[in-house]
């Protein structure tokens, strides 16, 4: 080992440089435990001067959108997507409604998600007659050469979509992981006398580290909640940027209490235990399921071994006799 070092330096240099880092690493983890801030702490403040700012009479535009209005790429962008006329017809709604449902509240997602939409075929596109035909990389026929440049167009074509949908999908299961714990803490605060904007804030807060994804969707609705006309549709745009079918029945169940006066602690309890049923029906089927899915990793990668553990002596003194 001590070969391959320089000269001068043992091992007991490297392992007291490696015991230095290893220290200065754990000092530097514990101090960040302890001094790094909240990051929902500041955005639920944000969203609460939001809220004082409408009810005035006006919106206060934020330190991000005055920094991106002020970036000349950001202007930029705006100006190709607008030549194209590309936010102007029915898929830029549906577009933005997908924003909405993967976290992208801001209007500028709006014109990033269409500008490398457009974009990037035509980038990934030159990229590939570059590597293929100018530098040779690929030893193709002429007709795959051209079919790999159309392709690599085409499936570049679908990665902004692609994106959007895996990370709306994730953000999808870590709010459903999220749910039980918080229809428990609001039934707790609902039978504790809350309303539902404190009750929702109060979840809010205790949920900003467990599951911050529904915390922020949560304290947004919440957010809505004081300022709209109509309580009704602030939880029906819960529902629109959360497309998972616990939600919807959770502000199903909460339209229908401020509709017809049910209470809503039970309400909520009512739905909670549905939830923990189905969940626990969903764990019955998975473990039913498991037999069903071990046959094949157990013909392929256990039974052979074991054949050979078995048959393997047997064979061998087969052939030392039979020789």
């Amino acid at each position: 080992m001590e070969a391959f070092l320089p000269d001068g330096v043992t091992i007991e240099d490297v392992i007291t440089i490696l015991a230095a880092m290893s220290a200065f690493l754990v000092v530097l983890a514990i101090w960040s435990t302890g001094v790094i801030k909240d990051p929902m702490h500041g955005r639920i403040k944000h969203l609460q001067d939001r809220r004082q700012d409408l009810k005035r009479g006006y919106t206060t535009p934020t330190k991000r959108r005055q920094t991106l209005e002020k970036a000349s790429y950001l202007g930029a962008m705006q100006g190709i997507v607008k030549k194209f006329n590309l936010m102007k017809n029915e898929q830029s709604d549906k577009i933005r409604l997908k924003l909405l449902q993967a976290g992208y509240r801001s209007k500028d997602a709006v014109v990033y998600f269409m500008f490398f939409k457009m974009v990037m075929p035509i980038l990934v596109g030159v990229i590939a007659v570059v590597l293929i035909y100018g530098l040779g990389l690929f030893e193709l026929k002429p007709m795959m050469k051209s079919l790999a440049c159309i392709g690599s167009a085409l499936v570049a074509s679908f990665l902004p979509e692609t994106f959007l949908k895996n990370t709306t999908v994730k953000r999808n299961l870590m709010m459903q992981r999220a749910l039980p714990d918080m229809l428990d803490l609001l039934v707790i605060c609902a039978e504790a006398g809350l309303t539902l904007d404190s009750a929702l804030l109060r979840v809010v807060k205790e949920m900003a580290q467990t599951g911050p994804e529904l915390a922020d969707e949560l304290s947004y609705t919440a957010i809505e909640l004081g300022f709209l006309p109509e309580r009704r549709q602030a939880l029906t745009n819960l529902a629109q940027r959360v497309t998972l079918a616990s939600i919807q029945s959770v502000t199903a169940t909460l339209i229908q209490s401020e509709k017809y006066g049910t209470p809503l602690a039970q309400s909520l309890r009512v739905l909670s235990a549905e939830f923990r049923n189905e969940r626990m029906m969903k764990a019955e089927e998975k473990a039913a399921k498991l037999p069903a899915t071990m046959t094949i990793p157990l013909i392929l990668f256990i039974l052979p071994t074991l054949f050979v553990v078995l048959i393997g002596p047997a064979a061998c003194q087969i052939t030392a006799t039979m020789g």
